[in-house]
């Protein structure tokens, strides 16, 4: 199938430049055995099927489609229990089916899932009670208890990270299509759910009405294959490079370098410098590449974006998520998009409505309000609305459980409920409830397109 990345010229070309937000792997010799293993593995995603999501956001780019993308801000080694997998399989096609009955649109399903071990952070240290020690950057690196031994990068833990992300992944493929995933299911999948939440009640009377529609079509002798399967494809952020580099390879079919970690991999608000490593990488491989693009993004930087990502402005290749913060997103975004419409690239335009509109509760709690989230969100489908563009899709940190990290929402959570159940290791997630009233609501806002 493919052959590794080392055989290639221009798989390494990232090295000679300036990389952020990399680990401080205290010994090199260990890393560079870790590497030359991770070169060995086997593929955890095909080439073909990083082709087959190119072309489903081609359609997203054309406005034919509406991207769904969501997942855990950071995901754990200890959190690859097939309940913890399920439930968030489980919140992404519950809004996956809402978005798309009740807002009349394909979705793609893009879960941040099966690679989501690593974080930037915004402060290399951290310390508490005099104490310094490096900051947590994710399973990936170090680990999240504060001692000196927890906090040392340890590239062992990059092994971790792929054998985590071959069993979620396995359970993943499983689930999408040995039946849990059809379209029959839906009201499976909100037993546990449906009596205690009104969004739950909201998306049962849905069901009901989905279940009518496929009796209907039943009836007609009309039974489409495409309603007992569904087509769920893994993405992450592209930070550790080291891991991405080792698990890029070319191609077999085409001699052209895929980063086989992930279906779709996005490079940082933090990490997108013109002139680094990390824009470096993503332009040698075929995978669709995601951008965050937050408000001081200046519209010649994401014409750059373009040039050094998809110099052949080909339709699915790039997606632009924005992260703006509600307060900031009418008046950022307009101009992005008119310049970049204006160029003649064809990008696919996504909402990140969470990381610009993070705060800290008194208690301590990072946080945010479900109504930032919306306004946000709501900011963006308008500034498209007025210049007749399409927007394209959702990009969300959520989780299938019913945590208490985001304020507000139709099961209002308050500042004060924050402590029952804070268990985030990084960025506060929407519960399975919010995430159902943010899929209902985001359907009427396409419809009113």
């Amino acid at each position: 199938m493919t052959v590794n990345a080392e055989l290639h010229a221009g798989g390494n070309t990232w090295r000679s430049l300036p990389a952020a937000q990399q680990p401080d792997w205290p010994d090199q010799e260990a890393l560079r055995d870790v590497i030359a293993e991770l070169e060995s593995y086997p593929p955890l995603v095909f080439a073909g099927e990083c082709d087959q999501l190119r072309q489903r956001l081609g359609a997203v780019a054309r406005g034919e489609a509406f991207l769904l993308q969501g997942g855990d801000c950071a995901e754990a080694f200890d959190a690859v229990g097939a309940d913890q997998i399920r439930n968030k399989l489980k919140t992404l096609l519950q809004m996956g089916a809402v978005l798309t009955y009740a807002g009349s649109v394909p979705v793609v399903k893009v879960g941040r899932i099966a690679g989501q071990y690593s974080k930037p952070r915004s402060k290399p240290t951290e310390t508490r009670d005099g104490v310094t020690l490096p900051t947590y950057r994710g399973d990936s690196v170090n680990g999240f208890a504060f001692t000196p031994e927890a906090r040392t990068p340890d590239p062992q833990r990059l092994k971790r990270m792929y054998q985590a992300s071959a069993s979620t992944l396995n359970l993943v493929r499983a689930f999408t299509t040995g039946g849990y995933a059809d379209l029959r299911q839906v009201h499976a999948w909100n037993q546990d759910f449906v009596r205690s939440s009104p969004s739950g009640q909201r998306y049962e009377q849905l069901a009901r009405e989905i279940d009518r529609a496929m009796n209907f079509m039943n009836a007609c002798g009309v039974d489409p294959e495409e309603f007992k399967t569904v087509e769920f494809y893994a993405s992450h952020e592209a930070l550790v490079l080291d891991y991405e580099s080792a698990l890029t390879r070319v191609d077999s079919r085409t001699g052209q370098l895929y980063d086989v970690s992930g279906h779709m991999v996005w490079i940082g608000e933090r990490t997108r410098q013109l002139d680094g490593a990390h824009i470096e990488f993503a332009s040698k491989i075929r995978n669709p590449i995601g951008v965050k693009l937050g408000p001081t993004t200046s519209s010649e930087e994401a014409l750059t974006l373009i040039e050094r990502l998809d110099p052949e402005r080909e339709a699915g290749r790039l997606t632009f998520i924005t992260r703006m913060g509600a307060d900031k997103i009418r008046d950022r975004l307009p101009e992005l998009v008119e310049k970049v419409t204006a160029s003649g690239a064809q990008v696919a335009w996504v909402c990140d409505p969470m990381h610009g509109n993070t705060f800290e509760a008194a208690s301590g709690h990072k946080t945010r309000r479900f109504d930032d989230v919306l306004d946000e969100v709501k900011g963006f489908f308008e500034v498209h609305k007025g210049l007749g563009t399409h927007p394209g899709g959702i990009h969300v940190e959520l989780t299938g459980d019913d945590v208490t990290e985001c304020v507000g929402g139709g099961d209002e959570i308050f500042v004060d409920d924050l402590h029952q159940r804070y268990e985030t290791a990084c960025d506060p997630r929407l519960n399975r409830s919010q995430s159902l009233d943010l899929a209902f609501l985001v359907a009427e806002m396409y419809r009113d397109q």
